[in-house]
């Protein structure tokens, strides 16, 4: 990863959402990006640029442009229409993103679309977010990663939020090795990032 001045930054060349740019790079804000927050609490987290990615909960697209500066091809998954048109309008400027009107949970409809992958990174507002790790998990070559974004509050707001996060990691065992964790505050109180390996595949969605 790029570090100017301080700054997380990717190498975009132009502001494409009014961030600010740093001798000619994009600024990655960890107070706008959870992927830039968890690089921040990890610095030895690296992307290469042969790397493709699926994205799922591409919102309005300000994460995926960043990633994208820095892989092949991201595929990038968003059911809601607002934030759809966003990264839709991202995607004209950055022809490796593949934008893809699609329910995360629902991986089949897209599955004709998406190539495996080297990265799945997930960021989906949802009570079942370990669940719809694991339905996707078809997408990851052998030996890819995840990267999930645990929203506590999502799965369960009457529950702590260690305990909602350790249920989390009990249910992707069943299809990931668990790698590393990090809580990422004060970026984004109760939010958790998990990252895990996945060793096998199964053949179809």
């Amino acid at each position: 990863m790029k570090w100017l001045e301080g700054n997380l930054v990717s190498p975009g060349g132009k502001s494409l959402y009014g961030e600010r740019m740093c001798a000619g790079y994009r600024v990655w804000d960890p107070r706008r990006s959870k992927l830039a927050a968890l690089i921040v609490k990890d610095p030895d987290l690296d992307f290469t640029p042969e790397m493709q990615a699926l994205y799922l909960g591409g919102g309005h697209g300000t994460t995926v442009s960043h990633l994208a500066d820095y892989l092949e091809v991201v595929y990038a998954v968003e059911i809601a229409p607002r934030p759809f048109q966003d990264l839709l309008r991202l995607s004209r400027g950055q022809e490796n993103i593949i934008p893809l009107m699609a329910d995360a949970g629902d991986p089949a409809f897209y599955a004709p679309f998406v190539e495996r992958v080297d990265l799945l990174y997930q960021d989906v507002a949802h009570p079942s977010q370990a669940e719809i790790a694991l339905r996707n998990r078809y997408f990851l070559k052998p030996g890819g990663t995840l990267i999930l974004m645990l929203k506590t509050a999502c799965v369960d707001s009457t529950m702590p939020p260690e305990q909602v996060f350790t249920e989390a990691v009990g249910k992707l065992q069943h299809g990931y090795r668990i790698v590393r964790t990090h809580w990422l505050d004060p970026y984004f109180p109760a939010h958790a990032a998990i990252v895990a390996m996945v060793s096998s595949t199964p053949d179809r969605v």
